[in-house]
């Protein structure tokens, strides 16, 4: 037994509290490296001075965070899987379902924008793009759709890490390339000239160093790896899919919701659309560890269910939501108090500078209940109740967005559109964690478990 041995199942033990903070923290961390790379672009674009860009970068990444969303779902499947099979002691068996699995996340997500690429200039006049605007985000996306198979790999080794409980090398994944960015960008748009080009080039060039350092840290430090066959592939594609489906549509959900807000936002200009771009991309930067808890609770939550300690699920879930609120309260306080600060660092003027500030002091405060909302779905995914999340995600972005977007805009405004589109997420978000609650009340009580221990988690 080397330096590097550790109990399979680490989260089997030790306070649940513990787990879910240092998992989250490290999962935020990584999580927001990747949201940062969005905002880290929009930034630099942003200082061009040219509206019509900015709003580009809102229409395309519209379009791309539906792609990402569907990497989100699978990653979810690859994770669930692998967490319950290290919890059962099956370090094999997770070895296979790694190597499958990414095998069908890579080709999947190939088959995806081979299939979107020709439907670009339809689905950007879907979201209302119009002119300069239209024609640039149509640019970006022939660039950047083709990587999407990377990022989504990158994400799915990230998953697994954490499935390993190797929260700080799964942040490490996405942290180093979303701060190499903070050189890439500059050099590609202002010192190659290249514009918005130069910030989809430098995205791509990101994401091959996600995928790069994930293989390392899956294959050779900890050898979680097994040559994907047709036999593991068909063994595995029934498991993967009965979490990745729902999961997939779970996860569609909030880019459903986000395209019919950019549309709505369409209709009062590019500097309301720059806006919606740029509150896109300070939410998940503001709000990131609950994003990342989604995730990375999930193998605490698959661990201990497969170890049968469906009290630790419990505590698991419970501890989540306090942390939750904690650092909601928190982040919408100052929020509220750098509204101003925030708007004009990203070239926010007008009306863009008048959304960004409302949504930062008086809508940005009842994310809790998407946090809420989070959680439930974490546990829902890997207590096999995954249509349940399904089923939250989309009765909050239909019915807890839809209606309250268009009455907003109608009588409001642009920030009518943000206040509505808020608003769903207060019921939606309540009615998850009640429903989580009473699925984990009946499952079969705890049972006594053995913690199996690897010889090694590193590579030979």
């Amino acid at each position: 037994m080397n330096a590097f041995a550790r109990p399979v199942a680490k989260f089997l033990t030790g306070s649940t509290l513990s787990h879910v903070i240092a998992v989250t923290a490290a999962g935020s961390v990584g999580l927001m490296s990747l949201f940062a790379v969005d905002a880290i672009s929009l930034f630099y674009v942003a200082k061009l001075g040219k509206q019509e860009l900015t709003a580009a970068m809102g229409f395309g990444s519209t379009l791309l965070f539906f792609a990402s969303s569907i990497s989100i779902g699978l990653s979810i499947a690859s994770g669930a899987l692998t967490s319950r099979a290290l919890g059962r002691g099956d370090r094999d068996g997770a070895k296979r379902i790694a190597g499958a699995a990414l095998a069908m996340i890579f080709v999947f997500m190939c088959l995806l924008s081979a299939l979107m690429f020709p439907w670009l200039r339809t689905l950007l006049d879907l979201l209302g793009a119009k002119g300069a605007a239209a024609e640039a985000a149509l640019e970006f996306m022939r660039i950047l759709l083709p990587s999407i198979p990377l990022l989504s790999v990158g994400m799915c080794l990230s998953s697994l890490l954490r499935a390993l409980g190797d929260a700080r090398r799964a942040m490490f994944v996405t942290l180093l390339p979303a701060l190499s960015l903070l050189v890439l960008d500059p050099l590609m748009i202002f010192g190659l000239g290249l514009e918005l080009r130069g910030a989809a080039i430098a995205t791509i060039l990101a994401r091959v160093f996600i995928v790069s350092l994930g293989a390392y840290g899956l294959l050779k430090v900890h050898g979680l790896f097994a040559r994907p066959s047709w036999e593991n592939i068909q063994s595995l594609f029934r498991p993967f899919l009965s979490i990745g489906g729902p999961a997939i549509l779970t996860q569609i959900a909030t880019p459903f919701a986000n395209s019919f807000v950019t549309a709505s936002m369409a209709r009062f200009g590019d500097d309301a659309v720059a806006g919606s771009a740029i509150i896109a991309r300070v939410t998940p930067l503001a709000f990131g560890v609950l994003f990342a808890m989604s995730g990375a609770i999930g193998p605490i939550i698959g661990q201990n269910l497969g170890g049968q300690r469906i009290d630790r699920v419990r505590t698991t879930v419970i501890d989540s939501i306090r942390v939750a609120l904690v650092y909601c309260v928190l982040v919408s306080v100052l929020l509220a108090v750098f509204a101003g600060p925030i708007a004009r660092s990203f070239g926010a003027r007008a009306e863009a500078y008048e959304v960004v500030v409302f949504f930062c002091r008086f809508i940005a405060g009842s994310f809790v209940f998407s946090g809420l909302l989070f959680v439930a779905n974490a546990a829902f995914n890997n207590l096999g109740y995954a249509f349940y999340s399904t089923l939250m995600n989309w009765g909050r972005s239909t019915l807890g967005v839809v209606p309250f977007v268009w009455l907003g805009g109608h009588w409001f405004g642009p920030r009518g559109v943000v206040a509505g589109s808020a608003l769903g997420a207060l019921v939606f978000g309540l009615l998850a964690i009640w429903l989580c609650l009473r699925v984990i009340a009946k499952l079969p009580a705890s049972q006594p478990t053995t913690i199996p221990v690897a010889e090694s988690l590193s590579a030979p």
